[in-house]
């Protein structure tokens, strides 16, 4: 199913979004940027709950009408850590993280066809940013790179106004995370450098840092 339910989360990247959007959304847009927000998941109203495939559009209430999202990508896609929207009208996705061993993955799709169907996406996604259609996105950094075919689709295949928002929790001690802004910023450059995409990212993608060091 696409609505996943979750625990309220104790410790780690999920803890800390849930506790933003629940306790201090202000915070939470201020460093978005793009005013207030109505924040439509994680909310302890809907058990925490996070959103995937056609469950995160419909969530949204985005229709792609240009490019449907089950022929550009198969079933069991990114969840998504957090879904909003800015006053603007633009769907905000959110991927969250407190520690730089969670940006690390790898593609495992099981069949051959999932498989092409993530390549061919990935290959599109590659060309729209300019990037070498030789850089392997399927390991390392999938999790990043489905990340990005997805906001593509939206934004640039159906034209939805859609941001893309990378959160980085500064100072997760519990998690060993960086605890400055400047260790994120490296890791997130070495990332980026190896899925070829570092400076080259459009504008409707953005990286924020949120210090949680003082809990």
């Amino acid at each position: 199913m696409g609505r996943i339910e979750q625990e309220k989360a104790a410790k780690g990247s999920q803890h800390w979004l849930q506790h933003l959007v629940e306790t201090a959304p202000g915070k939470l847009d201020s460093a978005v940027g793009f005013g207030t927000l109505e924040w439509l998941s994680p909310l302890a109203g809907d058990d925490f709950a996070e959103y995937r495939d056609a469950a995160y559009l419909d969530r949204l209430g985005v229709e792609l009408t240009t490019r449907p999202l089950d022929t550009f990508w198969p079933a069991g896609g990114p969840v998504w850590d957090g879904l909003a929207h800015a006053s603007y009208g633009a769907s905000i996705l959110i991927e969250a993280k407190s520690h730089v061993s969670e940006m690390s993955s790898n593609c495992e799709a099981s069949s051959p066809e999932s498989r092409a169907m993530i390549e061919k996406a990935f290959a599109a996604t590659k060309a729209a940013f300019d990037v070498d259609p030789d850089i392997d996105w399927c390991t390392d950094h999938y999790q990043y790179a489905n990340r990005l075919a997805h906001a593509y689709l939206m934004k640039e295949l159906n034209n939805v106004p859609t941001e893309l928002v990378f959160v980085y929790f500064v100072g997760d001690s519990e998690m060993n995370g960086p605890a400055t802004r400047k260790e994120w910023e490296a890791a997130v450059m070495e990332a980026q450098d190896r899925l070829g995409i570092l400076g080259q990212l459009p504008r409707y993608v953005r990286d924020v840092f949120i210090d949680v060091s003082a809990g």
